[in-house]
């Protein structure tokens, strides 16, 4: 290999698979360089998707399963979802994972901080600048310039101490360095716990329950929360609804109801959406659950992603209809005119542990500038 030309050696190397990268370039320095180069990027993006027509129906997916975050290749022609590498191979327990732009954003089970670029292999752990919060909630994202920041803010009422937490701070990852944002910044309104924010283009989205209920975004360039943004729908008490993103673009929200229609899943794709304004299509998909599944998706799961090509989306839970509590994580494929398919994912160990989806978007972005790469 060492007497090949430089472009040949990309050609052979960008061949192998995503988590073979991480072994591959711990064998020399010369590999370890040259497979975090921009054009070896290209080149290994490139080639994914010039595959043979047999594998195009299969896209690369990021998914947290029972504390471990693994890189699938999904199959929806004939349904499948199978581990391709597990992606946190130093054993690390993750409880929560956020997505942008190729980096990931994970929270641990005892409560640390680190990012992580999967495609690079680095990791970047982050101290508190007094102390994490159990009820910390965070974002990824960036300014338009690309700088990424990390927001880190808890707006309840914390039982141990009898009154209500509310602390705001951004973590520059060019500085390393925290930052307190001023105190006018607190939204005027309450985002449940269980909503995960959903970064896209830089920027952070969640759902907000209240009437009407809304999107609120986040804006990394200003670091100020936008105004209120309107949804497709009212949701009510016991309804669940979750977002995902539609490429780099657009997004998605899906809602299901408990009360009429009972058990019916709609999901709605936005056609614009800014930090200030959002509009969106017809609806995507509406499937009746009750007759495929029998239940509603928990109001812990619902991560889901969409295929607008193949008119599909897929939405993980837990399989609650054979056992409880539920043994199984599943994935459901649903479609209009009663398509179904459910694929089963494993055992499912974790009672409050539930899979999460996020897109695989390959990046070099350099994450260890300012520190070395370590694990505490």
């Amino acid at each position: 290999m060492s007497d090949l030309p430089r472009e040949m050696e990309e050609e052979v190397l960008s061949r192998l698979p995503v988590t073979s990268l991480r072994d591959l370039r711990s064998t020399c320095k010369t590999w370890n360089t040259l497979t975090k180069s921009e054009s070896f990027l290209n080149r290994h993006v490139f080639e994914e998707e010039e595959e043979a027509p047999a594998k195009k129906k299969r896209r690369k997916l990021v998914m947290m399963q029972e504390h471990r975050v693994y890189l699938m290749n999904v199959d929806l022609l004939y349904p499948s979802i199978e581990r391709i590498g597990n992606l946190n191979a130093d054993g690390i327990d993750i409880s929560n994972i956020f997505h942008c732009d190729g980096l990931f954003l994970c929270t641990t089970k005892d409560t640390r901080l680190v990012v992580w670029n999967p495609y690079l292999g680095q990791t970047r752990w982050i101290e508190p600048r007094t102390s994490y919060h159990r009820w910390d909630r965070y974002a990824l994202g960036h300014e338009k310039k690309k700088r990424h920041k990390v927001l880190r803010f808890v707006n309840d009422y914390d039982p141990s101490v009898k009154h209500r937490v509310c602390e705001f701070e951004i973590f520059s990852l060019d500085s390393n360095s925290w930052r307190v944002i001023d105190d006018d910044l607190t939204p005027d309104c309450t985002v449940s716990f269980l909503h995960r924010g959903l970064s896209l283009k830089g920027n952070t989205y969640w759902y907000a329950q209240e009437l009407p209920d809304f999107l609120l975004c986040f804006d990394f360039t200003t670091e100020r929360f936008g105004p209120r943004l309107p949804l497709p729908f009212n949701a009510f008490f016991g309804d669940i609804v979750t977002l995902s993103s539609v490429g780099e673009e657009q997004l998605a929200v899906l809602l299901q109801r408990c009360t009429s229609p009972a058990f019916t899943v709609n999901i709605w794709i936005t056609s614009k959406i800014e930090p200030n304004a959002v509009s969106w299509r017809n609806v995507f998909l509406s499937v009746d659950m009750k007759p495929l599944i029998g239940t509603l998706f928990s109001m812990f799961g619902g991560s889901f992603f969409v295929d607008e090509e193949k008119k599909v989306a897929v939405v993980l839970d837990k399989d609650r209809a054979k056992s409880f509590p539920p043994t199984r994580n599943i994935a459901c494929i649903i479609g209009n005119n009663g398509y179904f398919k459910q694929v089963d994912l494993g055992e499912s160990i974790g009672k409050w542990c539930y899979s999460i989806v996020c897109p695989y978007v390959p990046s070099s972005l350099q994450i260890t500038r300012q520190l070395e790469e370590h694990t505490p």
